[in-house]
């Protein structure tokens, strides 16, 4: 690939959150528009059928920046020179099975897809998991793939950072773009802690501007925490459109770069920073410079913020746990 030009490999292409961001990467919303795209579109063979559908509509629809689109089975074939990787597909949650078979079910996906990346990408390969549990299913995909570095393989946490945006706009009749320095800490599960602690309202502290502590501390943080399941409570199914488009907001930030001084939450391999855990992928404020993130270092956490991330690093160490306990590096 040239700077010109980049693959994109996407996995899960023919399910609800593939199929919504799709027509707007071959738009340009992921890299701008001046970069030309290749898109490679993995799917489980049931599927394939349909991720060709999916295809014949992307030549359709004529995009000025689509030079080619491949669709396939073979992991080795997806990713064969990837520029970017958008891991998408993961197995979802049945009945009767609990969170430590969900784990399991979907190691064997990310180790495969991780070994495929490790053998075939291209250098400098950027790899978003999206497919939850996504935080989890990074450090999998990350451990199968040894000749690349750690910081490549993050978890998609601003999906849970547009959620934050979202209500706190809501309840201050702001637009979201108004809203500077939050952060989304850990896990991107239940027990994430969205921090309002630094954050600002058009320059203001988000406190200050909306003046209600008690449903900063709970209802603000449950609704965050908990909108997943409210989405699939209120239609059905999960967020899929939101899902697709903070996978590429993240990207394209991480492309392109933050603008101005402002941040972000990521979700990558912890190096000690806040005294994380080594390895866990954990959410972090974070900025983007000529395509590299760099954690947001010294901020400070009130006694409750504090007291949440103790739980939610405690939820992904049982995660990693209960994914080693069978056997699989994470």
């Amino acid at each position: 690939m040239t700077a010109s030009r980049v693959r994109i490999t996407v996995t899960g292409a023919a399910g609800n959150i593939g199929y919504g961001m799709l027509f707007r990467i071959a738009a340009g919303a992921l890299l701008g528009h001046g970069t030309e795209i290749e898109l490679r579109l993995l799917e489980i063979p049931p599927a394939i059928p349909a991720a060709n559908g999916t295809a014949m509509e992307l030549v359709d629809g004529a995009y000025p920046l689509l030079r080619d689109v491949v669709v396939t089975g073979a992991p080795h074939v997806a990713f064969d020179g990837a520029d970017i990787a958008l891991l998408v597909g993961a197995m979802p949650r049945t009945a009767g099975m609990d969170r430590a078979d969900l784990l399991a079910a979907n190691a064997d996906i990310f180790t495969v897809q991780g070994r495929a990346i490790n053998d075939h990408a291209a250098d400098g390969v950027k790899v978003l998991v999206v497919g939850n549990p996504a935080n989890t299913n990074a450090a999998i995909a990350r451990a199968a793939a040894p000749d690349r570095p750690g910081d490549a393989f993050h978890a998609m946490m601003r999906l849970d950072h547009n959620r934050a945006l979202g209500q706190l706009a809501l309840r201050a009749g702001v637009s979201a773009g108004e809203i500077e320095r939050l952060a989304v800490w850990g896990n991107h599960s239940s027990t994430q802690v969205p921090d309002i602690d630094h954050a600002t309202i058009g320059g203001l502290p988000v406190r200050e501007r909306i003046g209600d502590d008690a449903w900063l501390d709970g209802e603000f943080t449950r609704v965050v925490a908990n909108r997943g399941a409210e989405i699939i409570a209120a239609r059905g199914a999960s967020s899929a459109a939101s899902a697709a488009s903070a996978a590429i907001d993240h990207v394209h930030d991480w492309w392109l770069g933050t603008p101005g001084d402002g941040w972000t939450t990521i979700a990558r391999p912890s190096q000690g920073e806040y005294g994380v855990p080594e390895g866990l992928v954990f959410g972090m404020p974070a900025r983007a410079r000529d395509g590299e993130w760099r954690i947001v270092e010294g901020l400070e956490w009130s006694d409750r913020v504090r007291g949440l991330i103790a739980a939610t690093t405690a939820d992904l160490e049982h995660e990693r746990d209960a994914v080693r306990a069978r056997g699989i590096p994470a």
